[in-house]
């Protein structure tokens, strides 16, 4: 099966149109804040130091960047040279016509620049700063670099991650700055509702260690219960069970989650075992739990006698909530996908076409759209400088003084 194709529509607006945000921002976080941002109309430029660009270029698979290519959609690109003495006029500019800035230098930086909250808030009151940071604004770990890496150790999902006789695990994709950049887009969201409500702007500052930390929910409260970390579980879970993958007579898995009373016993019922229902070690949650060594052994030896489309067949029959594991080639053959559009194909003018996914969430009268392919860089550099009020000449001589792409 293939995607859907659809094209790039540089016309579509969105909620966030007119608001135009300035990111400085590099690799995964800042440009996962300001893609929610730009797929929802807002005009992102993306200030990328020459001759390189963002790092997340870098990023490659069959030498094609293709983490670029997503999550630089729907923006433009100024290539420009931090290091130039012309530089920070340009930057003083862009700020001046900006709603929103990113940032995700080392904390510190910003104010060696002379471009700090102070000195930015006291010409432009009502700018919108985010500041995203591995540690944060303030504290003894401020300073440190934050690379998500860390940030994915260091707050306790590591070692809450992986089979209970193994190591900790760290997770293949980039997940701190994920989660970090989906609260950077609601901070904004709602730091621009105040601006409009008359509060004026404000700092955003954003740690991917609170951001990371947040998701682990009650852990540090459970601890304080409890007087012990929670150990790693593997596939399993310390809250809930049965809660396992479990494989299939065919080598496949197959996802199940039996969180709730009903659940599990519809579980139960349709593996041949409504024994266990009544059985005082598997009567409650808390009972399944403390038994959850046996629960999976009565589950897995069920799934292992049958291949995963007749698992599937007889969970869907009795209402049990299991899924399939997937990997992208499952993904790209289950028709779900396609007819949802959670991905489609892009014209791209390097590999033919991008597989992007759709903008989320999916909005009724505001949706998101895909505007444009993410840029080269520097692509959009003499228009944006051209809309800022600097003229053909002034935009020739900074582009022979190296300060722009």
């Amino acid at each position: 099966m293939t995607w859907s194709e659809t094209s790039w529509r540089p016309e579509a607006e969105g909620p966030l149109s007119g608001i135009r945000v300035l990111d400085l921002s590099r690799l995964v976080a800042g440009n996962m804040t300001s893609l929610q941002m730009a797929d929802f109309g807002a005009d992102v430029i993306k200030v990328e130091p020459i001759p390189a660009g963002d790092p997340l270029r870098a990023w490659k698979q069959a030498g094609v960047s293709s983490f670029w290519k997503v999550y630089g959609r729907n923006k433009r690109s100024l290539g420009l040279d931090f290091r130039d003495d012309g530089a920070a006029a340009v930057l003083r500019r862009l700020i001046s016509h900006s709603d929103v800035l990113i940032e995700n230098f080392r904390p510190g930086t910003l104010e060696k620049m002379s471009l700090g909250p102070k000195e930015l808030f006291s010409a432009h009151p009502d700018l919108i700063l985010l500041r995203v940071s591995g540690f944060g604004q303030s504290g003894p770990y401020s300073k440190r670099p934050g690379f998500g890496t860390l940030i994915e150790a260091m707050s306790g999902f590591a070692a809450r991650n992986g089979e209970s006789d193994g190591g900790p695990l760290l997770p293949p994709l980039a997940l701190a700055d994920m989660i970090a950049g989906l609260y950077g887009a609601n901070a904004v969201s709602m730091a621009l509702r105040a601006r409009d409500a008359g509060l004026g702007g404000q700092v955003i500052d954003l740690s991917l260690l609170e951001a990371m930390t947040s998701v682990l929910g009650p852990e540090a409260f459970d601890q304080s219960l409890t007087g012990a970390p929670k150990q790693r579980v593997g596939n399993g879970s310390n809250t809930s069970s049965p809660r396992n993958a479990y494989q299939t007579r065919d080598g496949a898995w197959i996802a199940v989650s039996g969180s709730m009373q009903s659940m599990a016993e519809r579980l139960f019922r349709a593996i041949g075992r409504e024994d266990m229902i009544d059985d005082p070690r598997f009567r409650t949650n808390v009972d399944r739990v403390a038994h959850r060594e046996d629960v999976d052994a009565a589950v897995s030896a069920w799934f292992a006698e049958r291949d995963r489309d007749e698992a599937m067949e007889a969970m869907d029959e009795a209402g049990v909530t299991a899924a399939p594991i997937y990997n992208s080639a499952d993904i790209a053959g289950d028709p779900h996908f396609r007819d949802r559009g959670i991905y489609v194909a892009a014209p791209d003018p390097e590999t033919g076409q991008s597989i992007q996914h759709s903008p989320l969430p999916r909005m009724s009268a505001t949706p998101g759209s895909l505007r444009r392919p993410a840029p080269a860089i520097g692509e959009q550099g003499p228009e944006i400088l051209s809309e800022l009020g600097y003229s053909n000449d002034d935009i020739a001589r900074l582009r022979s003084a190296g300060t722009i792409a």
